[in-house]
Parts: C-alpha cells; structure tokens; sequence
C-alpha cells in the first residue's frame, strides 16, 4: 500500500497529495480536548490525515505542503517541486518528524481547526512552522 501510495503521489503531485489525504482508511479526528497536557492515549492528535500549508516559518519556505499521513508517512512538496517523503512518530506526547535517517524532536505550540503550529528541533538550530490548512488548487485543464 505504502509503495502504490508513493507512485501515485509521484505521478500526480499535488492533487494526488490531497486526494490521498483525503480518501484515507482511518478519518481525520477533530481537535477536541487536546492540549499537551492531556495523556496521548487518551486523544489522537488532530492534525493526521490533513494536508497542511506553510504560511510562516523561520526556515521553510511559505506554500510548502506537509501531511502527516495515519501509516507514519510525512509527505513534504510544494507546487514547484516533486513530494518528498518521510515518517512521522508521535509517543507519549512527543512528535517526531524523520528524515532520512534524522530524527527531529517537535515541539506542537498550538493545534486547533485552523493552524499547526510546530518548532522542529534541528541540528543547526530550533525551526518554527505555522501551518493552516492547504488551499485546494484547481486542477489543471
């Protein structure tokens, strides 16, 4: 599943990217009662299965997508650029986002409906990422 995932969202772009989102087997969970201190076992964090637009950031570039998909995949891309992939991990309150082999201890600042917004613990410095949910682009004729 993983592997088909991966070549539909390379073949397509963006509008895979959504559509994968989107069409999950697991539905997205709302953001009622988290707060970071409420036991993770208790409630999944709100931001699985949506696709996430970058509209600040201290070191990403603004327009870039991120969605934290249910299996653990972190798909990366932009409009101008093909998906990249990672994973994703979140224990005992504490996200993970990885790339490559690099583990990056995230911090979430705030979830609601309307923003994400984290700060990655990178090895050349802390990097903070508002994020708002994606705009759906046209598709194109």
């Amino acid at each position: 599943m993983k592997c088909l995932l991966r070549s539909v969202l390379l073949s397509t772009g963006i509008a895979a990217l959504l559509l994968a989102a989107a069409c999950s087997r697991e539905p997205a969970t709302g953001d009622a009662g988290y707060s970071p201190t409420t036991p993770p076992s208790s409630v999944k964090p709100g931001f699985i299965n949506k696709v996430w637009e970058v509209s600040l950031s201290t070191g990403v570039s603004p327009g870039m997508l991120y969605a934290f998909l249910s299996d653990g995949t972190l798909v990366i891309t932009s409009p101008n650029s093909k998906a990249a992939f990672g994973a994703w991990t979140y224990k005992n309150g504490q996200l993970t986002m990885i790339e490559g082999s690099q583990e990056y201890k995230t911090d979430i600042l705030n979830l609601s409906h309307d923003e994400l917004r984290l700060r990655s613990h990178n090895p050349g410095g802390s990097v903070e990422i508002v994020l708002v949910p994606a705009r759906v682009a046209p598709l194109p004729p």
